[in-house]
């Protein structure tokens, strides 16, 4: 018997490891049929910029909507912010912040005509918070939070396309466009929009790989990468190019695949051809994430929570505002609508509970 640790910390969300069996899709070797690490290659010049990009959604506050005719509506008030780090992969100059934006709507259930909400502070200088209508099909408890997750997916793909380079994914060798590229952290969601954009998956929930095929993720040294494969599943709805990289070597007391990062691309439905443009993202996806990954003294869910996502992490929470003002004002907002006495705001205003 072998016991090694998980190297996530035990209160976040998940560990970096469950391994659920891949039971509905297929896997295809499309790179080469010989399943062995594939050593990195240099960033190459003709790469200018690189952008991580991410975002993040915050129920501020959970409503029950009711209308005149006695109907009720499960809704919230919620924000979500979506953002980038603009770097030059060569380090010729400093990285930097950009589109960081956040958005806050007030998500309601169907059939409801809602205004939109506008929380006035008490110090003008501080800024209004307004909250714009949005509407969602399924009147469920979690029906708020899960559309405000929909919207924060939507806006980060969008963003995530609108920066990256933009790339054909057929069989044309046009590997010179690619001058910048979307790191988006996460699953790639949606359709392909045409841009570089490479998804980073920094947890395994699932094994995609065969068993016969799990001992090359902890065989691979920091940079190599498994050869590039073509996933279906969801049905075979969702179709991606797939591969796994190494960022770090695993200490002996973790498990073997700590260190390991899968990523992949928007894929066509056939798997009968790898466009190069994939494989040269492929190619420099080793050295380049090696030089982004995190160290474990600083952040605990190294190395896969990359350095620039770390720092737009806490951008993002900046961007939001303080989650316990926020929620005073929600309170006072609602009872100035019900006409509460101004005794009774201020009591409303400074409680928690």
């Amino acid at each position: 018997m072998r016991i090694r640790l998980d190297p996530w910390p035990i209160d976040t969300q998940g560990g970096q490891l469950s391994l659920t069996p891949f039971e509905s899709g297929e896997l295809i070797d499309v790179e080469t049929p010989r399943w062995a690490a594939i050593a990195p290659r240099d960033v190459p010049k003709r790469l200018e910029t690189v952008y991580v990009v991410d975002g993040k959604p915050r129920m501020e506050a959970r409503l029950l909507i009711e209308d005149d005719e006695g109907s009720s509506s499960f809704a919230g008030y919620g924000a979500f912010v979506v953002g980038a780090v603009k770097l030059c992969p060569h380090g010729s100059r400093p990285a930097e912040l950009e589109d960081v934006r956040a958005s806050r709507i007030l998500a309601h259930g169907p059939g409801l005509s809602v205004q939109a909400a506008r929380l006035s502070p008490r110090h003008p200088q501080t800024g209004a918070l307004e909250y714009t209508p949005s509407g969602f099909q399924d009147d469920q408890p979690t029906a708020p939070a899960a559309h405000l997750q929909q919207l924060m997916l939507r806006a980060e793909q969008e963003l995530s396309h609108g920066l990256a380079s933009r790339v054909p994914f057929d069989e044309d060798d046009d590997r010179e466009r690619l001058t910048s590229l979307t790191i988006q952290d996460g699953t790639l969601r949606g359709r392909n929009m045409g841009g570089a954009v490479v998804g980073c998956v920094k947890t395994m929930q699932t094994m995609y790989l065969p068993p016969d095929r799990i001992s090359l993720l902890s065989e691979l040294k920091p940079g190599e990468r498994t050869p590039i494969l073509h996933l279906k599943y969801g049905n075979n709805r969702v179709t991606r190019f797939t591969w796994y990289v190494r960022l770090c070597e695993a200490p002996a007391y973790l498990h073997p695949l700590a260190g390991v990062m899968r990523l992949e691309m928007y894929a066509p439905e056939e798997s009968d051809f790898l466009p190069p443009i994939v494989r040269a993202v492929a190619s420099l996806s080793g050295r380049l994430l090696c030089r982004l990954g995190s160290a474990a003294h600083k952040d605990s869910r190294a190395p896969q929570n990359l350095i620039p996502t770390a720092a737009l992490e806490q951008a993002m929470s900046r961007s939001m505002g303080d989650a316990r003002l926020v929620e005073r004002r929600i309170r006072t907002h609602i009872m100035r609508e019900m006409n509460v006495p101004a005794e009774d705001l201020r009591g409303a205003a400074w409680s928690l509970n």
